[in-house]
């Protein structure tokens, strides 16, 4: 989905003042708070620095260290809140240098390149986090139909607001605009985030080459990994890995390095405040109090149903349509507080419900050889990839070496991701066990993966049901 002549493949998470992070050791110190107010504070602040910002109420912030944009937006009335987080590329500001350090292009002006609806629930315990894709073709309101990304540069972040609006059918109680630079700061104040890809990734335009399975990254190559669409599905496959980089650095910033650290702590809470613009008397500060039991499981992430991943505009560009029936649905639901991971309520009387599927690059898989047979593993890993599952860890082997037939296991609550890997494993047996994550064990039956279906024609329906995945599904783990 890549445009003719397009220079960059750009994300834009991240900071705004293009300049050093300030730590806040000279500021007096305030009183302790307890456990679980800086635990809810982390989590608020670890949302914020990935552009997912619903609030804070750290110890070293304060309202002068967020800058000001207006977007025009409606405050709630009821508990329930929808924000709008734009992910601006602006490179006005940027030296010769820095441009080419960040593979960034030299282009002038400002685009988003990362549009995200997130939804409070009601009881502020719920955070649905919804990507748009960027190349969505729709109409902008005043301006016909283009790409949804093209409202920024049309009219700022007031259209942008309208345009979701416009699509969505939500209304939009807060904006949040972020940029490049403050992303590569929070990353390293953090000491860097894990991510794991199940394919390499060779992307010179974004300055990125990393081979399959898990990397250690920090600021400029985590850039990178967020804003490259050099991989087979272009920009969805971008917005997973955004999504996964949001998760990662949650879970950094939760960790015990960085809460028992006070010099870490309140760097990235300063980096993550100095990166972001909010509207006008927000209080943004206010709504951290009302935050208090969020958790990483509380956090979840979908995607847009899609009819059409391979439009060709009257333009000329290439885009994506929306299935609008499948869309309207999913919006409805966020909007009426349910939860996206659970089959509808009120399924229509006259079709059974069907199961929601998986999709393959959402599951990840630790393959082991239970045999004595050399190779088996390494062979079922390359299957598995080729469908597109994640194994980033080489396959192993078992203690027993005498599995007659091919197993499947999976921990309670995953038996849908290992229905999936079954799927494409004949013979293959399900078995619900104490284990970490989807595991294979390679037995004597020797199985070979089924093939991988070609690519679907671009007037095909890559699937309407909306895919969810916690933050906490999303963070790479080592799989026992």
């Amino acid at each position: 989905m890549r445009d003719p002549g397009e220079e960059d493949a750009g994300v834009h998470v991240g900071g705004d003042a293009y300049g050093g992070v300030r730590l806040a050791g000279t500021r007096p110190r305030r009183p302790v708070r307890s456990a679980r107010a800086r635990r809810r504070n982390l989590i608020l602040s670890g949302l914020l620095s990935t552009g997912v910002l619903i609030g804070t109420g750290v110890v070293w912030a304060t309202p002068r260290s967020i800058g000001s944009v207006d977007a025009g937006v409606t405050k709630a009335e009821r508990g329930a809140e929808n924000i709008l987080l734009v992910g601006v590329d602006k490179r006005d500001n940027l030296t010769r240098k820095q441009q080419n350090q960040l593979k960034l292009g030299r282009e002038s002006g400002q685009r988003t390149d990362t549009i995200m609806v997130i939804h409070l629930s009601e009881d502020h315990k719920k955070i649905t986090v919804v990507s748009l894709p960027r190349d969505t073709w729709t109409t902008i309101p005043g301006k016909g139909e283009h790409k949804i990304n093209a409202a920024y540069q049309f009219g700022g972040p007031k259209l942008t607001k309208q345009a979701v609006e416009a699509a969505t059918g939500l209304r939009i109680n807060r904006y949040i605009e972020v940029n490049v630079l403050g992303f590569i700061d929070v990353v390293n104040s953090l000491g860097g985030v894990t991510v794991c890809t199940p394919v390499p990734i060779d992307d010179p335009k974004a300055g990125l080459t990393l081979a399959a399975g898990t990397h250690q990254l920090q600021g400029v190559q985590a850039l990178g990994y967020a804003r490259t669409r050099a991989t087979a599905r272009s920009d969805l496959d971008r917005i997973d890995r955004q999504q996964q980089v949001i998760s990662a650095l949650l879970n950094r910033a939760l960790s015990a390095d960085t809460l028992a650290n006070p010099a870490k702590l309140a760097s990235f809470v300063n980096s993550t405040l100095s990166t972001v613009k909010v509207d006008p008397d927000d209080g943004l500060i206010g709504l951290a109090g009302q935050l208090r039991d969020v958790s990483l499981d509380d956090v979840e992430f979908a995607s847009v149903p899609l009819s059409n991943v391979d439009f060709k505009a009257p333009t000329g560009e290439s885009a994506v349509l929306w299935d609008k029936q499948a869309a309207r649905e999913m919006f409805r639901r966020i909007d009426a507080d349910q939860d996206l991971a659970k089959p509808s309520p009120t399924p229509t009387p006259s079709k059974k419900p069907t199961p929601q599927a998986v999709r393959p690059e959402s599951v990840t898989v630790k393959v082991m050889n239970g045999t004595l047979v050399t190779g088996l593993g390494a062979r079922t890993k390359a299957g598995l990839v080729e469908h597109g599952f994640k194994v980033p860890d080489e396959p192993g082997n078992t203690d027993k070496k005498d599995y007659k037939t091919t197993l499947v296991r999976y921990p309670a609550g995953q038996e849908a991701a290992a229905r999936a890997v079954a799927a494409v494993i004949p013979g293959a047996e399900l078995r619900e066990a104490d284990v970490k994550g989807v595991q294979v064990i390679v037995g004597a039956d020797q199985p070979k993966i089924q093939k991988a279906r070609p690519t679907a024609p671009a007037t095909a329906k890559p699937g309407v049901t909306p895919t969810t995945r916690t933050a906490k599904q999303n963070i790479c783990q080592s799989q026992g």
